[in-house]
Parts: structure tokens; C-alpha cells; sequence
């Protein structure tokens, strides 16, 4: 027996990784430098497929690209929301987890992408989500299941929280939209996870190796939730 544990161990040990047996990244920067990072490949597919939802009155955040990219005549406005001040881009500038600032029932669609995970109490934030979203508005929202690394600049301003499943986000909006409005899809598989955490780019894949979901691997998760319209039931007519 304790012949076939060296063995397995010197196997294990001598084991080919290829370019994998590093213990640094190809790159540091999401794979921004090699080409397009393999979340955003997720987070713009997902977008892509609720291109539609983006009308009215838009919420982004830190800047408009995404509303700019999705939106066509039917939008009227985009607002962009930023922490802190400095952001030329922002038009407001509030703590979602407080809501201050934040006007209620405006807006017909809110692009939230990468920005919840920054947020410590994230319970407070997805209900100023609810609360700032108007009736039949739609939020649109995508989390890390994967992140390619632990940013250091948001560590040390405001915090580098939360990594997802589909379980918990679904869950977390569940506290305040009804089951029946929310829709959560999950994006990746093992290549797609490996190369991410690695640094490599989209360009470095082809596009079958991305489109392969793998439920095992939720790379990224996209969230589409809508905010209910009130019924009103008219009373019975008054008595003669």
C-alpha cells in the first residue's frame, strides 16, 4: 500500500500542466491587454438578449456605455450613478446601499453590471434597486460567479465583497421582487473559468470553447427582474 501512494504521488507530481504550472497570471488585467475580457464576452451576451428592456428613463453605473450601446428611440434618458465624487460621467452621486439622493419610482431600467459585489450591506442595495425602479421597470444585473482577481483598488476605497451563485442572487432579489418576475441564467464552463482567472482574452478562445455552459462553472450570472404593477380591484358598487 504504501508503494502505490508514492506512486500515485510521484504521478500526480509529474503530471504535464503545460503553461498552466505557473503561479503567475499571463496577465493582471482581466485580459484587457490581450483583448476583450472573457466576463464582459458573458456580461454583454446577456445584455444583448434583453436589448429591448433598455427604454425610458436608464439607470447605469460609473458610466453610460452600456445604455449608450443598447439603447435606440426608445430611451429618453440616461442618469449614470457613482460613489464618490470626481466621475464627470455621474449624474448622481450616492450610496446605493443608503439610497440617498436617489429619487423613488424612477426609472423604466436600471443596468447594474459588476456593481454589487462592491457593496457591503447588499441587502439594502438591492432594496434601493426596487425602490428607485418604477412600476413594470426592469433591472438588469450581472454578478461574478468567477472574478479574475481581487481588486486592489476597490480593497482599499470601498470594499471588494461578494462572489454569486444563481441560488443566492436569486434569492437575494426574491426579498423584494416576486419569484414569478425574476429570471436568473448562469454563463461559462471550466475553460471559460481557467482562462479568465488566467488573464486571457476572448481572442485567445474560440467561440465554442465560450459558449459551452456548464452549470458547474458559473463564471457569470445575469439577472433579469421586473418591479410589479398594482392591481386595483374596484369594490363592490354602493348600496342604494
Amino acid at each position: 500500500m504504501l508503494r502505490v501512494e508514492r506512486s500515485r504521488r510521484a504521478h500526480r507530481g509529474d503530471t504535464d500542466l503545460g503553461s498552466l504550472r505557473r503561479t503567475t497570471p499571463v496577465s493582471r488585467d482581466s485580459g484587457q491587454s490581450r483583448g476583450q475580457p472573457v466576463d464582459r464576452y458573458f456580461i454583454e451576451q446577456f445584455l444583448a438578449q434583453h436589448a429591448a428592456d433598455v427604454r425610458g428613463h436608464v439607470l447605469d453605473f460609473c458610466d453610460d456605455c452600456y445604455a449608450r450601446r443598447f439603447w435606440g428611440t426608445r430611451v429618453t434618458r440616461v442618469d449614470v450613478l457613482h460613489l464618490t465624487d470626481g466621475n464627470p460621467r455621474a449624474t448622481i452621486v450616492a450610496d446605493l446601499a443608503t439610497g440617498e439622493n436617489i429619487p423613488s419610482n424612477t426609472f423604466d431600467c436600471i443596468i447594474c453590471t459588476q456593481v454589487l459585489l462592491y457593496v457591503y450591506d447588499i441587502h439594502s442595495a438591492v432594496k434601493t434597486l426596487y425602490r428607485i425602479l418604477r412600476q413594470g421597470g426592469i433591472m438588469l444585473v450581472t454578478v461574478p460567479g468567477v472574478a479574475h482577481k481581487i481588486s486592489r483598488a476597490e480593497m482599499e476605497q470601498g470594499g471588494d465583497y461578494w462572489r454569486f451563485t444563481t441560488l443566492c442572487l436569486r434569492r437575494l432579489f426574491e426579498e423584494v421582487f416576486p419569484p414569478e418576475n425574476i429570471e436568473v441564467k448562469a454563463y461559462g464552463n471550466v475553460l471559460a473559468a481557467i482562462t479568465f482567472l488566467d488573464g486571457f482574452a476572448v481572442q485567445d478562445l474560440r467561440r465554442k470553447d465560450l459558449d459551452c455552459s456548464d452549470p458547474g462553472y458559473e463564471v457569470s450570472i445575469g439577472l433579469r427582474a421586473v418591479k410589479p404593477v398594482p392591481v386595483y380591484v374596484e369594490g363592490p358598487p354602493p348600496q342604494s
